[in-house]
């Protein structure tokens, strides 16, 4: 299960309503949405890329796979559907998201409990934050730098710490094991992509670490994006557009680690989160 997103620009008013629960988005909110898609590209490879990844899965599982995005089609209850049509009698439901909170895997949680209303088996993976072969596959990516790395996140609303959620505290969690795998000592943490819902928001926000890090002499940033599995807005956006230009602002030589997309070792690790909640053994490939 992944977030969605829009494939051309004219779904874009289309999607922006299906986030905020049907109620359309103002006029310039819509514009700035549809600008920051124009900046990189017209779309965002979102879409493409989850289809890839569930056709690499199904590969690597030898088991039927389906895609049900939260906010766009194809729906979580339409690839439920298509499961029990097929004959499924257990279900094992997998967030592209490796961090859990109640308010976003939490999300998709409910959605696929009641698409399938108790007609299979559902198994619920809801995080692989601290998963040993994903720790791994981050901490290659981050290698050997000496630059300092900022890991990064999608920001919610801090009201969630009040509730006890677990988000921030498996994000740090993810990026302390990620720096002590690769050898990393200077490092730190910030979220990106906050809403501008007019109530807090998780962090600090990645261009305000720009400043901080910038204050403190720091030159050379590595981003890794470890709350983000795939390219897509919030990558091309967020971190490729806003932060580099801030930290050309700065004077501060910026770079980000390569998103895991489809790459054979994460399908590899996602293949082995699966097998662990399934009957079934991992299919046998051949180089």
């Amino acid at each position: 299960m992944a977030y969605g997103s829009p494939s051309r620009p004219e779904e874009i008013p289309a999607y922006f309503a299906d986030i905020r629960g049907g109620r359309p988005a103002s006029r310039e909110a819509v514009e700035e949405l549809t600008e920051r898609y124009r900046r990189i590209g017209g779309t965002s490879p979102l879409n493409e890329i989850t289809e890839r990844q569930r056709a690499a899965l199904e590969r690597e599982l030898g088991i039927p796979v389906y895609v049900g995005m939260k906010h766009w089609t194809p729906r979580i209850a339409e690839a439920a559907e298509r499961a029990l049509a097929e004959g499924a009698e257990r279900v094992v439901g997998l967030v592209l998201a490796p961090h859990f909170s109640r308010m976003s895997v939490g999300g998709y949680h409910r959605q696929l409990e009641e698409a399938l209303a108790g007609r299979a088996e559902l198994a619920f993976i809801a995080s692989y934050h601290a998963f040993e072969p994903f720790i791994e596959l981050l901490a290659e990516r981050v290698g050997e730098t000496d630059a300092h790395v900022v890991f990064t996140a999608h920001s919610l609303p801090d009201r969630i710490l009040a509730d006890g959620d677990p988000y921030k505290e498996q994000l740090l969690e993810t990026s302390s094991l990620v720096a002590e795998r690769a050898g990393i000592e200077s490092w730190s943490f910030a979220f990106q992509s906050e809403s501008p819902t007019g109530e807090p928001w998780l962090g600090p926000d990645i261009l305000d670490e720009l400043d901080r890090l910038h204050g403190e002499g720091v030159r050379k940033l590595l981003v890794a994006p470890i709350g983000f599995v795939a390219d897509h807005l919030e990558i091309y956006w967020d971190i490729d557009v806003e932060a580099r230009e801030k930290a050309a602002e700065l004077g501060l030589e910026l770079e980000r680690t390569e998103s895991l997309n489809d790459d054979p070792a994460f399908i590899r690790v996602l293949a082995s989160l699966v097998t662990q909640e399934t009957a079934f053994p991992p299919a046998v490939t051949t180089p």
